[in-house]
């Protein structure tokens, strides 16, 4: 029976020629949040034994399958044991692509895989050609289910002295499957409250430089982990490995340095620390801006510019081919070599003696200009619905779209019009976003049938 439905998936979803690449992403994840927000609204998966609501089991599985780490309600204080198998399910899903997990049952089955399977993993992983995708999706699961291994292990070895055997053994698997798809979902809600998140375990550099290390390998891109396992050596690795390499440490690295310096004598995050817990806990949230939504310090706490540089940090997210969302690194890497070369006077756009094609710096500025509109209309309509500051309500907004999960405490607080805004948010971030750069890499190429006389426009 489980062999009949796992093939039925999969010529559904991957074999079903009237589906393109975009509207299998769109159509999966859609199908994966209403199935697991009919789950959550039943009695079973609630604590209380009372259904939480369709829309509450609604927010819950976008924010899941969309590995975002928004809530509602906390995870651990609303939802039973089957509640929280149903969302743990949602982010294994959604942060592996379920195109990746549906190729799974071919692995599974022994059965060889065919064209139209190779061309939506190559969609999906947004890689270039056909060559080598196989054995990169079968790396990626392999990759994925060892890091998790390893991961859980030392958590649940952390998290056993506080929860007794079976309650630590559960709260490592989940927060290393959580934070490796850098979702940013946490059961610690029931010790040290509601919608503590990692606060609890600030203090602790085993458990924070644990699920950072996950989240930061979950968020390079299965690409990456292909390119360093068969070249070994930085040298040798391709140059976009090179650059989300580099960007990744850019961005980690000054992060933390920004918040150390910013947040150093700030009494409602890092001012009343050892200087070795500011700097754990400085390195920690800027790994978790990265789209992990994991918090230690409290976000509402932080200063005005804090707020506004996790803003973008959130929005600039991950790696393509990863878990994480978000714009991507290398995008933003396209947009700045880009602004280099328009300031030396250059037309070409290149990288270590390698030229970025003009359709490529295009479809960066079209995806990079679509979300920041998208971010600047739902940040004004949620501050104007809701008479709350533009700040508080950007910053949301920014964890939405970049499906980091991180919150002023806001989010539970809004009116349902702003939380199904919300939802929206969320699901364009993670899967329009996702949908979007896959219309953009697989379109064909356009010939223009007449070429008009050029014109001159006064710049600045």
């Amino acid at each position: 029976m489980i062999k009949k439905i796992a093939l039925w998936m999969r010529d559904m979803f991957i074999r079903n020629r009237s589906l393109n690449a975009t509207r299998v992403v769109a159509v999966s994840f859609a199908v994966i949040i209403l199935v697991g927000a009919l789950l959550l609204t039943l009695p079973i998966a609630s604590r209380s034994g009372e259904s939480a609501g369709f829309f509450t089991g609604l927010f819950t599985a976008t924010s899941a399958t969309c590995v975002t780490g928004l809530i509602l309600v906390d995870t651990w204080t609303q939802w039973s044991l089957f509640g929280q198998v149903v969302i743990l399910a949602m982010i294994q899903l959604g942060g592996l692509g379920f195109m990746t997990v549906i190729t799974l049952v071919s692995f599974a089955l022994h059965r060889r895989i065919g064209l139209s399977e190779r061309l939506i993993m190559v969609s999906t992983l947004n890689l270039n050609d056909l060559d080598g995708v196989v054995r990169v999706v079968r790396h990626a699961l392999m990759g994925t289910f060892l890091l998790e291994g390893i991961g859980a292990v030392i958590l649940s070895a952390c998290m056993i002295p506080e929860f007794g055997i079976a309650g630590g053994i559960w709260r490592g698997i989940f927060h290393a499957v959580s934070a490796f798809c850098n979702a940013g979902f946490d059961l610690l809600g029931g010790r040290f409250g509601a919608f503590s998140s990692l606060v609890g375990y600030n203090d602790h550099p085993v458990v924070l430089l644990t699920i950072a290390a996950l989240i930061m390998v979950g968020g390079l891109g299965f690409f990456v982990w292909e390119d360093i396992l068969r070249k070994r050596s930085i040298h040798r690795l391709s140059v976009y490995s090179k650059m989300v390499l580099l960007m990744t440490a850019l961005l980690i690295v000054g992060g933390a340095a920004f918040f150390l310096v910013e947040e150093y004598a700030n009494p409602a995050t890092l001012g009343n620390m050892p200087f070795w817990q500011k700097l754990c806990n400085a390195l920690f949230q800027s790994v978790t801006l990265r789209t992990a939504g994991f918090d230690a310090i409290g976000q509402g706490g932080l200063s005005d510019s804090s707020k506004a540089f996790s803003s973008i940090l959130m929005l600039i997210g991950g790696s393509s081919g990863s878990t994480a969302g978000g714009l991507k690194t290398a995008t933003v890497a396209v947009l700045l070599l880009a602004l280099r070369s328009g300031l030396a006077g250059r037309e070409q756009v290149t990288f270590r003696g390698r030229t970025i094609p003009y359709r490529r710096v295009l479809n960066a500025m079209t995806l990079a200009l679509v979300m920041l509109f998208l971010f600047l209309v739902g940040s004004m309509v949620i501050s104007t619905v809701e008479g709350l500051p533009y700040l508080d309500c950007a910053f949301e907004v920014a964890s939405a779209m970049g499906t980091v999960g991180l919150t002023t405490g806001l989010t539970p607080n809004l009116t349902p019009f702003s939380q199904t805004l919300i939802i929206l948010l969320m699901y364009l971030g993670r899967v329009g976003v996702l949908s979007f750069s896959i219309a953009l890499m697989t379109r064909g190429r356009t010939m223009d049938k007449i070429r008009y006389p050029e014109m001159n426009v006064m710049i600045g």
